[in-house]
């Protein structure tokens, strides 16, 4: 029997959202519950609970007439955050027990001259770093075979300390494993319910410090991993889940719970990396591939851009100040939410965040004993927000709280109106958010200006117009699904594997060309073998291929995209002339005179699945059939509130067409329409919204 649904579940710092799409009839149903960051797996119950209601379907039901269910987690970024990841030992080289804390001697960019910038909090303390006496040299040759003893010594040490995952990098262990190989046996044997993380098999690459680091950070994240996954797995088996759930992984692609576990750095960036998908998604029926999505939760506001249709992938980069080598999807984040807390420096200036509230006791309009001013606070005494409650009433809100918030902490200490404190805290939180969209655009190349721009997260309709005039981009993208929109990048997104290897060769000789074209087969072999296991057939299975290089005599190399055409003598012009037209872009200028050799290799392998079909909305009646009354709110520093159309969005269809000042009140998200936009509902099911010139 075919299935009838998709879920998709993002778990945010204050919401989880829930996507829920019919197969057949292409119809997509958004729901929220708050996060339960004690037990997650509780919110996950109060979610399914809602759609039951909805649907009149018990969530066993539900569960086991899905197709698939996926999950994207932020449990793996808030251990990093808060530093409460497992216990971790590493064994290492003898003599480079300090590379993760020499973190290649310098501090990250932007901090590297300033003497007070505290340093970073080691993920493993200096004792439990165990050197051991082995060294590989840079040919893969064995100089110095591994004393064996001193892998038990370090495993008897962590065994008294209560260790419960290690992580083992050597030096040169991309090019010869055996030491790793060897010592993983020890560490098995002596330790066989401690978690193990090889760097040479998770990242087999050149870079001493970044695999070590890599590793390291996998080691430390993974029992925080295993032990969500094993409870969400279980308590989806439980309601008869048909296939084994999905989890969305930080490199933009789907994965199974063993996969997450076994590669748990992989779950860092869980929730925002499936947003440049869903923009894509959405501006499809607008032929738009210049993409800049913004995503404002109740914590975090998340940035990504897309050019061309390519969503950009980092790779060895320092992320929360620990560097990870293993590709991406390009995030940026700031600590500016709905939640993020109002307050008066030193200075007596306003600053709004990156203090959250969260969902534990949230914004004081929530009633739930926060004291704190927000964003959330701010927006409801500006009337954005209806006082009656979010989600369609069920999350009530306390204008009176807000009020008294603001008062205390930013109006009476600076003299001014609640009104104008509010707008103050509006407008901060906004330049924010625009100073982090300049670092994903402008400093990076790219024109704000020739993207339109996408939104996401269920705080981000009420800034949208406020960011894009600012930004000076005149075209919004904003779909009905916007503040589930990274649950919905989840169940259009594939099931997606990164294999790497490492071959340092220059490329001037036919037995280079055979490295590189034998390294790409076995790897490939071991992914289309893993994807085969996980049900796909080969006609659902998709390469893509890419090197890492550089001329020589330089440090740093650039990652080139290839095709999966057979590297040899006849083909090898077609790779080096891709890499200099990918310098040129990089850093406008080639030399295609210099020798030019590669560092690593990597494929990536996609498991296609099918897509949920497209929605598609009736026409409706004029705007005007869904006027629902006035409220009065505030659109300019006076702090005067205007009178302002307030329209109901579930009585909208396509074609409606909705002037600022105004504002459309959806379940799960407000959209503020400022004075000089029009919003138009597609049949797509996003609103279009241009700004008129005057």
């Amino acid at each position: 029997m075919r299935t009838k649904y998709r879920l998709g579940i993002d778990a945010g710092g204050t919401f989880t959202d829930f996507v829920v799409a019919n197969r057949q009839t292409g119809e997509v149903k958004l729901f929220k519950a708050l996060s339960t960051p004690s037990d997650p797996t509780k919110a996950i119950q109060n979610g399914l609970k809602l759609i039951s209601d909805d649907l009149a379907i018990s969530p066993r039901e539900l569960v086991s007439d899905c197709d698939l269910c996926i999950n994207g987690t932020t449990v793996g970024l808030n251990a990093l955050i808060t530093h409460r990841g497992g216990r971790t030992g590493l064994i290492c080289t003898a003599g480079h027990e300090d590379s993760i804390e020499i973190r290649n001697g310098h501090k990250e960019d932007g901090f590297r001259y300033d003497p007070e910038y505290p340093a970073a909090t080691m993920l493993v303390p200096r004792y439990l770093r165990k050197g051991v006496r082995e060294r590989v040299i840079s040919d893969g040759s064995i100089r110095l075979a591994m004393e064996e003893e001193d892998v038990r010594s370090a495993c008897e040490l962590f065994r008294k300390e209560g260790i419960e995952t290690i992580a083992i990098s050597f030096v040169w262990s991309v090019l010869n494993p055996a030491h790793e190989h060897r010592a993983a046996e020890i560490v098995r044997k002596m330790m066989p319910d401690a978690i193990l993380t090889v760097g040479s098999e998770l990242y087999p690459q050149v870079r001493e410090y970044t695999r070590t680091s890599t590793a390291v950070t996998n080691a430390y994240l993974a029992p925080v991993i295993r032990k969500y996954v094993a409870a969400v797995d279980s308590y989806f088996r439980s309601l008869g889940a048909r296939q084994p759930v999905r989890y969305f992984q930080s490199n933009g692609g789907l994965a199974i719970g063993q996969a997450m576990t076994d590669r748990s750095v992989y779950a860092i960036n869980s929730g925002p990396a499936s947003a440049p998908q869903a923009g894509l998604y959405v501006c499809a029926p607008f032929k738009k591939k210049n993409v800049i999505t913004v995503d404002m939760g109740g914590t975090s506001f998340d940035m990504t851009l897309t050019k061309d249709g390519q969503t950009n992938l980092n790779k060895n980069i320092d992320f929360l100040r620990y560097r990870i080598g293993v590709p991406m999807i390009q995030v940026e984040t700031l600590g500016a939410g709905g939640g993020s807390i109002g307050w008066i420096d030193s200075l007596g200036l306003i600053q709004v965040g990156p203090q959250s509230a969260g969902s534990e006791p949230g914004p004081a309009c929530y009633g739930q004993g926060g004291l704190e001013p927000t964003t959330s606070d701010a927006n409801l005494v500006l009337g954005y927000l209806n006082p009656e409650g979010l989600l369609g009433g069920k999350l009530p809100l306390d204008l009176g709280k807000a009020r008294a918030a603001i008062k205390a902490r930013v109006a009476d200490p600076l003299g001014i109106s609640i009104e104008r404190a509010a707008y103050g805290m509006y407008t901060i939180v906004n330049n924010n958010m625009v100073n982090g969209i300049r670092r994903v655009s402008v400093e990076r190349g790219y024109d704000p200006r020739d993207f339109v721009l996408v939104g996401a997260g269920g705080a981000t309709a009420a800034h949208i117009t406020a960011l894009a005039r600012e930004m000076g981009i005149e075209t919004i993208i904003l779909p009905k699904l916007a503040s589930g929109l990274c649950a919905f990048g989840q169940i259009i997104s594939d099931v997606k594997y990164n294999y790497m290897a490492t071959a340092p060769v220059r490329l001037d000789n036919a037995a280079a060309y055979r490295r590189i074209d034998k390294l790409f087969g076995q790897i490939e072999a071991e992914g289309v073998k893993h994807l085969k296991t996980d049900g796909f057939k080969q006609s659902q299975i998709d390469i893509k291929r890419s090197l890492d290089m550089r001329y020589v005599g330089q440090v740093h190399e650039c990652t080139v995209d290839i095709g999966t055409f057979p590297i040899n003598d006849k083909t090898i012009e077609k790779v080096k002339e891709a890499f200099h037209r990918r310098h040129e872009e990089l850093y406008t200028y080639s030399e295609r005179h210099n020798a030019v050799e590669v560092v690593n290799l990597e494929s990536t392998l996609y498991g296609r699945i099918d897509k949920p079909k497209a929605p598609k909305l009736a026409r409706g009646a004029p705007a005007a059939k869904a006027l629902k009354g006035y409220r009065k709110a505030v659109f300019d520093p006076s702090g005067r509130p205007a009178r302002t159309p307030i329209y109901d969005g579930a009585k909208l269809g396509a074609g409606a067409t909705v002037r600022g000042p105004a504002i459309i009140e959806e379940v799960t998200t407000t959209i503020v329409i400022e004075p000089g936009w029009t919003a138009r509902l597609d049949a797509s099911g996003s609103y279009v919204m241009t700004y008129r010139k005057r």
